[in-house]
């Protein structure tokens, strides 16, 4: 099969079925986050099982999420059941005491259109705890796409700017002409707009971004979500926010439709590339000058040598899963890496814009073709594409990984590029490491086998 070359970007769309998690599986990332939150799920005893699956692997840990089972009347009758509720979140409280319940929605109780939009204010008020509403239900695109709901409802949360954008000038001009020691301390940071950035990451990763921003004069004035409810970042006019995830689209809707903040359209910062892009599309808006990122930038690349060798001119197709295809398989042609085929289960071009630019620059710069992108694709079409193109690598869900395994084919799991440190300068060595986990494996069993056959060779050599 000839692969097909374009000249320009295009997204192509097929009807195929979405085989990814359950978006409830974001309650795994999101309530180790947000230390001081308690996440309850609603909806059937599948939800309960699939929840214990999933996440039954903190072992020395007691989660702080817990499932509230709908019964079968609850189903059938479509009831309401206000008390069922009120007495599982006494019950939080008195055990837990967290700064904010989440409700997780299900597809049950979108199914039966249970009103949880409507019983959470009068139970916030009995109780007197934030209690927050989600729909990460099966019908999204993917299962990251549970964050997006949350973060989406948590930016209702979010308190208002106290002061104006002028009025926070006017305080630092104060500042720096009446108190010498704050003015040393604020001269680290440039004079400019508050800046929140969104997206859940580790507290460790959060750290590194906002270290490579204060490296060019950028205070981050707060995440969404924060490590604690409590601390949730001042949003409104005047205040620009950034993204570090693709599957935030809904937020950042939110954000500026609902919040009037000013998005920041970036590339995401994952890959030296994608970090400095990132970094790059900020500090203009802000009125910053960067300063030394071409040299930090090549700095890493160098670093990254010994695992570039190993993928250099391999293949690789993505099926699609987790929507951070895009972002990957840019910072893969950049390694020097064929992308055959970019699935990915949803596209929004709009809050992905600035990450198909720098896609189509990178295939530019590294002289290769500009790979096909396929939104929602049929995953029997994609199977033929991988038996005819016979790539090195594909980066698949779990669903299909075994099965193209067993033909010769060899596979790393999508969902672990989504629990991995892979954003920023610092993270770009663990992105290479998973890629490269597989290929090293079947070089080894290809040195094993001819191994093997000397050894046989010399055996049968020396009897003759």
């Amino acid at each position: 099969m000839s692969v097909k070359i374009y000249e320009t970007l295009t997204v192509e769309c097929e009807t195929g079925n979405y085989h990814t998690f359950c978006p409830i599986s974001c309650v795994s990332w999101l309530y180790q986050k947000i230390e001081d939150s308690f996440f309850l799920v609603v909806g059937t005893k599948t939800c309960g099982y699939f929840l214990q699956n999933a996440l039954g692997v903190m072992i020395f840990a007691e989660p702080r999420y817990a499932m509230a089972e709908l019964e079968e009347g609850d189903i059938s009758a479509q009831l309401n059941d206000y008390e069922g509720l009120k007495r599982l979140c006494l019950r939080i409280r008195k055990d837990r005491d967290p700064s904010v319940i989440i409700w997780i929605g299900t597809c049950t109780t979108e199914i039966i259109k249970m009103d949880l939009e409507g019983m959470a204010p009068k139970l916030e008020w009995e109780i007197g705890i934030p209690i927050l509403v989600a729909r990460a239900n099966g019908l999204d695109y993917a299962f990251t796409q549970g964050e997006d709901t949350v973060l989406a409802a948590m930016a209702h949360r979010c308190p208002e700017p106290e002061l104006s954008v002028r009025e926070r000038k006017e305080i630092i001009q104060n500042l720096f002409s009446f108190h010498s020691r704050k003015k040393e301390k604020l001269a680290e940071y440039a004079n400019h707009p508050s800046l929140v950035l969104f997206g859940s990451l580790p507290s460790n990763v959060a750290s590194q971004l906002n270290l490579e921003l204060k490296r060019q004069s950028i205070k981050v004035s707060g995440w969404l979500p924060a490590q604690r409810y409590t601390d949730l970042p001042s949003l409104g006019d005047g205040i620009y926010v950034c993204g570090v995830n693709p599957f935030l689209s809904r937020t950042a809707t939110t954000l500026i439709r609902r919040e009037k903040c000013e998005l920041i359209g970036a590339p995401f910062p994952i890959g030296p590339d994608g970090t400095r892009a990132w970094i790059e599309k900020i500090c203009p808006v802000l009125g910053v000058e960067t300063q030394g990122l071409e040299e930090r930038e090549e700095r890493i690349w160098d670093s990254l040598k010994d695992y570039l060798d190993l993928v250099r001119g391999k293949s690789v197709f993505f099926m699609g899963d987790n929507l951070l295809e895009v972002s990957l398989a840019r910072f893969l042609i950049r390694c020097g890496m064929i992308v055959y085929e970019i699935g990915i289960p949803y596209m929004d071009k709009r809050y992905q814009a600035a990450e198909l630019s720098l896609l189509q620059d990178t295939c530019i710069k590294m002289c290769v073709p500009i790979p096909r992108i396929v939104e929602k694709p049929d995953n029997s079409n994609q199977i033929r594409r991988i038996r005819e193109l016979q790539p090195d690598l594909a980066i698949t869900g779990m669903a299909h990984a075994n099965p193209l395994e067993a033909r010769g084919i060899s596979t790393k799991w999508s969902v672990e590029f989504t629990f991995a440190q892979i954003h920023g300068f610092a993270n770009a060595r663990d992105v290479l490491e998973l890629v490269t986990r597989p290929l090293r494996r079947q070089k080894n069993l290809e040195d094993l086998d001819r191994t093997t056959l000397v050894r046989k060779n010399n055996k049968f050599a020396i009897s003759q």
